[in-house]
């Protein structure tokens, strides 16, 4: 059985939890799609985090990677469709780090593209009634240096597939940040569920069109 590999970070920026592991964690062992999802825990933590995630992909040899992360303040699930060569820090990462301008990987290309289906995952969670849309910056924090770092890990394995989804604030955070937008964790979880099936079966209906012309 294929396997994809999910990850959330761990919190960060002064807040108890982070959405994105807290959702997560609860897809480590299912099935979905065919698949056996697994998930792993990245430290908020430039360089670490890489490290970590290119470990868990040595180990679980995945068909897909889908990187979860928190986007305290916006307003839907977002995929995002670049990642940019660029660490530059609003605040320090969890180990006191702030980079300010600087290359992830040193002559990397300026940017990345997703390999997910974003817009048919997006399409599929606005059909649900979940708010979702394409986001065109991950920023330029430890969540876009962990979607650069994978997509360009992934650049010479076509066959995995690879991208970052941005979540919102969980209600308990949204408390604490009165004003901001928040987003049920059994909401997040459906969508995530849903975006692993669609863009599993996207990519196992684009295998069998590939062969039927050959």
């Amino acid at each position: 059985m294929q396997k994809v590999l999910i990850t959330g970070f761990e919190p960060f920026g002064g807040e108890r939890v982070n959405p994105s592991w807290e959702v997560v964690k609860q897809l480590n062992d299912l099935e979905l799609g065919g698949a056996h999802i697994i998930a792993r825990q990245l430290p908020c933590v430039f360089g670490e985090a890489l490290t970590v995630l290119n470990a868990a992909i040595d180990e679980v040899q995945p068909a897909m990677v889908m990187a979860i992360g928190q986007a305290g303040g916006r307003t839907d699930i977002t995929l995002e469709r670049v990642a940019i060569n660029v660490d530059d820090a609003r605040i320090p990462d969890n180990q006191g780090q702030q980079p300010i301008d600087q290359a992830i990987v040193a002559d990397g290309p300026a940017a990345y593209f997703s390999t997910l289906p974003i817009k048919a995952v997006v399409n599929a969670m606005r059909e649900a009634g979940i708010p979702a849309s394409v986001s065109q910056t991950a920023g330029t924090y430890v969540c876009n240096h962990v979607m650069y770092g994978l997509l360009h890990r992934l650049s010479g394995q076509q066959a995995v597939k690879g991208g970052f989804i941005h979540i919102p604030y969980l209600p308990e955070q949204a408390a604490q940040h009165p004003g901001a937008p928040s987003m049920a964790a059994q909401t997040v979880l459906f969508a995530l569920e849903m975006a692993i099936s669609i863009a599993l079966q996207v990519e196992h209906d684009l295998k069998v069109v590939g062969g039927a012309t050959h």
